[in-house]
């Protein structure tokens, strides 16, 4: 596929969201509902997740890479009230810290972790070590971290899942992909053990995403989108007078409110590290997606390209060494598109022994080619400069 004509397609496609622009408000938002002021309080939207009957604001909070837990806390206090970690995070750091900031909140949030374990034994531990961590007797959903193919969601997994609610251990189970959406969603849609789906969502991502989301909120699953800044904001590609106009004019919250317009995303994770992201956070849930927004998406698309891997799964089973290209590039954005270097090399370093220890330097020829425009010899000989 050319990658010239492929972005210009995805620029009308994806931008555009024809079916869903004419829904973009909750019900719980009056179509009438003027604008609010730069400096007014945010304007909270609501929806239930799925057929859960957790009632959720529509922007949570991704904890991942968040380190100053009074960040959570102030959330937590503005109203808030879906938080999201993972056992993996920080070691199970994550977990203890958003445990000791939600700590005398727990009957006013929604709370949500993960496993990113394959085996039943694993995953049974790992819910009792996060239920310590977070000092709770129990969360509100229980993820399967990580999953691409329906193979991955063993029966094992899903007994594990049924017997931590028996146990009262969790409310809700469910599962979180960062790709292979257009097969996996719609097995998820039909599996009666499933009840939310977390995905990776953003401005970036083909158009049938769409679809699979609205075939999953139609069988009555909960939709919960991560990923949705599609990598942060990354100074390679772009000249300082762009980045400079990117970041003055908001273009992580004209991502964020390009989520948001889809009525059947029930809530998102965006990551937050400090007050400041907060507030542009909360100020994006009360604002509608506009020409203003779509411009400079456009803008940042055209940028980003060259790195940003939008977790298509073109590029599966290309390379000759058959390295995992999408995760790589994914960690390679967790360090330059999040600034959290740690967090990528930690994830780089979990790889299989000889992905870890290849280099793309030694092929004759890169096999993969993108149908985005990534330069994947050039940022996958990055990845491993970076972490190995």
């Amino acid at each position: 596929m050319n990658s010239e004509s492929s972005r210009r397609n995805f620029l009308a496609a994806g931008l555009a969201l024809p079916a869903l622009a004419s829904a973009s408000r909750t019900s719980e938002q009056s179509p009438g509902q003027p604008a609010p002021k730069p400096n007014s309080p945010p304007a909270f939207q609501y929806q239930t997740l799925g057929k859960t009957g957790l009632k959720v604001t529509r922007l949570g909070f991704g904890c991942m890479i968040t380190s100053d837990g009074s960040v959570i806390q102030r959330a937590a206090d503005m109203g808030i009230t879906y938080f999201d970690t993972a056992r993996g995070y920080s070691g199970g750091n994550n977990e203890r810290m958003v445990g000791a900031a939600l700590k005398g909140r727990r009957n006013q949030i929604t709370l949500s972790t993960k496993s990113h374990t394959n085996t039943k034994q694993e995953a049974l531990a790992d819910i009792d070590k996060s239920l310590s961590e977070l000092g709770t007797d129990h969360v509100d959903i229980w993820y399967l971290h990580g999953k691409t193919t329906p193979a991955e969601v063993t029966d094992d997994l899903i007994e594990a899942q049924q017997i931590a609610k028996k146990a009262g251990k969790t409310r809700f189970a469910g599962v979180s992909t960062h790709q292979g959406q257009k097969e996996l969603l719609p097995w998820l849609a039909k599996n009666p053990h499933v009840d939310v789906i977390l995905t990776a969502y953003n401005f970036t991502m083909e158009p049938f995403m769409n679809d699979v989301i609205a075939e999953a909120a139609k069988a009555g699953k909960g939709i919960v989108c991560m990923k949705v800044m599609a990598g942060g904001t990354r100074g390679r590609g772009a000249t300082a007078a762009i980045n400079e106009k990117l970041h003055r004019d908001g273009v992580l919250t004209s991502a964020l409110k390009w989520v948001l317009r889809n009525p059947l995303v029930n809530t998102t994770i965006p990551s937050m590290t400090d007050m400041d992201q907060l507030d542009s956070n909360l100020q994006a849930m009360s604002q509608a997606f506009g020409p203003t927004d779509e411009r400079l998406l456009a803008m940042h698309l055209e940028h980003i390209a060259p790195f940003y891997c939008r977790l298509c799964g073109e590029c599966a089973g290309q390379c000759r060494q058959g390295l995992p290209v999408q995760d790589v590039l994914r960690f390679g954005t967790y360090a330059e598109g999040y600034g959290q270097f740690a967090l990528g090399r930690e994830r780089y370093l979990q790889l299989a022994p000889e992905h870890v220890s290849a280099k793309c330097a030694n092929c004759p020829g890169c096999t993969v080619e993108c149908p985005y425009g990534v330069k994947v010899a050039r940022e996958m000989a990055r990845a491993q400069e970076l972490f190995a």
